[in-house]
């Protein structure tokens, strides 16, 4: 395990009761580095969204356990925060959820000229993502898909 895995998972395992207290879905963790910052980035979902005071709470709880737990070595920010309208799909439940929605689909790597293909997810497994558009079934291996997340207009 890497240790950004590491990182995540132990987060993880700290939150997973925290959220069943608090009727919470941790939707993921991520520990990533931008520009020259790393963030530990925890993202929570509930029933009719997730409020600020919701995010203060886990992330004051968080903190407190980051903090005496001590085990990332380099310096980071902390944020929990919704997962907001665009939230990649990641995990089978996000997939669950997502069936029969509208996705957008992009791909590392252009296939018939496109890298972004919208329409509604019509199936999936561990290896394979399938959307329907504008009437035509279309199959994606999963290590060609940079992101897919639901599809919004504005």
């Amino acid at each position: 395990m890497t240790k950004k895995e590491t990182y995540e998972w132990k987060t993880e395992s700290f939150l997973l009761p925290l959220m069943e207290e608090h009727k919470f879905e941790l939707v993921d963790v991520e520990y990533v580095k931008e520009a020259s910052t790393w963030y530990l980035r925890a993202y929570i979902d509930k029933e009719g969204g997730i409020s600020v005071d919701d995010c203060e709470v886990i992330s004051r709880r968080l903190g407190e356990w980051l903090d005496k737990e001590d085990f990332i070595e380099e310096s980071y920010i902390l944020e929990v925060s919704s997962p907001g309208l665009g939230r990649p799909l990641k995990k089978e439940k996000d997939f669950i959820r997502s069936i029969g929605k509208d996705v957008e689909v992009r791909l590392y790597k252009a296939r018939d000229k496109r890298k972004e293909f919208t329409g509604v997810l019509k199936a999936f497994d561990k290896d394979t993502v399938t959307i329907e558009e504008d009437g035509n079934e279309i199959l994606f291996n999963r290590p060609e898909i940079a992101l897919i997340r639901l599809a919004f207009d504005f």
